[in-house]
């Protein structure tokens, strides 16, 4: 279909809002029995070694959503936070391994709106964008008036992505409708910022629920689609992810347009963001291994990383405390 030339091509191929298929949705299923003995195998059978799985943590670290959501957030906190953002890998250690002269950061960094001027004034020159929790994160519970003008807030401050969170509620009394008619409320606000739609799936009650909010959230425009605020008792899966890649491999069939996804939550480990590439990959494809339509929601993964690659230059593990996030 031919694009209106006064649209850019970035908002060409982005996610449209789309009218509300309740079709889509009441056909859903999800064999979980299934799902589950497929995510258990992952762990084992996708194993990289060597100088390959440098090149591998090399790569999720540029798709690391670093992030600070905590009460006692200062502004020098977020500053050290971007600082690290911008240079997330010690000088030496890329110098080791042939790599000091590539320029490396993370995908983005998120905070609570009140740190988006300071992140934005911090991150300023580096291309990296600050990325905003709102619609009353996390839960969502805020009238729908003050969510709304949370995101417009947002944006304005130089956000240039919104994480928002959906009301659980219409999930688990099926109101399809509404819920969809919330999120293009959140979508439109959020107007050249990217939505990335988070889901809260350890609270929605079975697979076949994720499924079908998965669906919903790309029905209404959502650029990404997100596991988990990082506050529920249950965060990111491989079973939940695995059945919102295959929900993004559909929207993609049946629209031609391209889904992001964001696991957050309980990702703490460098071996565990390599068997999260490996599932990209196998499920959606080399295109998705990027920070335009893959991220990690997460704080404590990039130390890990860090000390894993020292371990590839030195041959040796060093302690934590030799890679701060800030």
């Amino acid at each position: 279909m031919k694009q209106d030339s006064r649209i850019s091509a970035e908002e060409a191929s982005r996610n449209p809002i789309a009218a509300f298929d309740p079709d889509r949705i009441s056909g859903l299923q999800a064999n979980t029995s299934a799902i589950e003995r497929r995510a258990a195998t992952l762990p084992g059978r996708r194993s990289v070694k060597g100088a390959a799985q440098a090149a591998w943590l090399m790569r999720a670290i540029t798709m690391i959503d670093l992030t600070t959501l905590a009460g006692d957030d200062t502004p020098g906190r977020v500053r050290r936070l971007c600082a690290k953002a911008r240079r997330p890998v010690r000088a030496d250690i890329l110098a080791a391994l042939g790599m000091g002269d590539v320029p490396i950061t993370t995908g983005a960094v998120c905070v609570y709106h009140e740190m988006v001027p300071v992140a934005v004034a911090a991150l300023e020159g580096s291309g990296i964008p600050v990325a905003a929790v709102s619609t009353g994160f996390p839960a969502g519970l805020s009238p729908l008036p003050l969510r709304i003008a949370e995101i417009h807030e947002s944006v304005a401050a130089g956000a240039a992505e919104i994480d928002i969170v959906i009301s659980r509620r219409h999930v688990l009394t099926g109101d399809w409708e509404r819920l969809h008619d919330e999120l293009c409320q959140f979508r439109e606000a959020c107007g050249p910022a990217h939505m990335k739609a988070i889901l809260a799936t350890g609270e929605l009650g079975s697979l076949r629920a994720v499924a079908q909010a998965s669906h919903v959230a790309m029905m209404a425009g959502a650029d990404f689609i997100k596991t988990s605020t990082g506050k529920e008792s249950v965060n990111a899966t491989l079973p939940v992810s695995l059945v919102m890649l295959r929900a993004i491999r559909d929207h993609h069939r049946l629209t031609g347009y391209r889904v992001g996804y964001k696991p957050a939550g309980g990702i703490s480990k460098a071996k565990d963001s390599l068997v999260y590439l490996s599932l990209i990959k196998e499920e959606l494809g080399q295109h998705w291994l990027s920070p335009d339509l893959f991220r990690f929601g997460a704080s404590s993964l990039l130390g890990d990383i860090e000390r894993q690659l020292e371990h590839h230059a030195a041959g040796a593990y060093s302690a934590a405390h030799r890679h701060p996030m800030g």
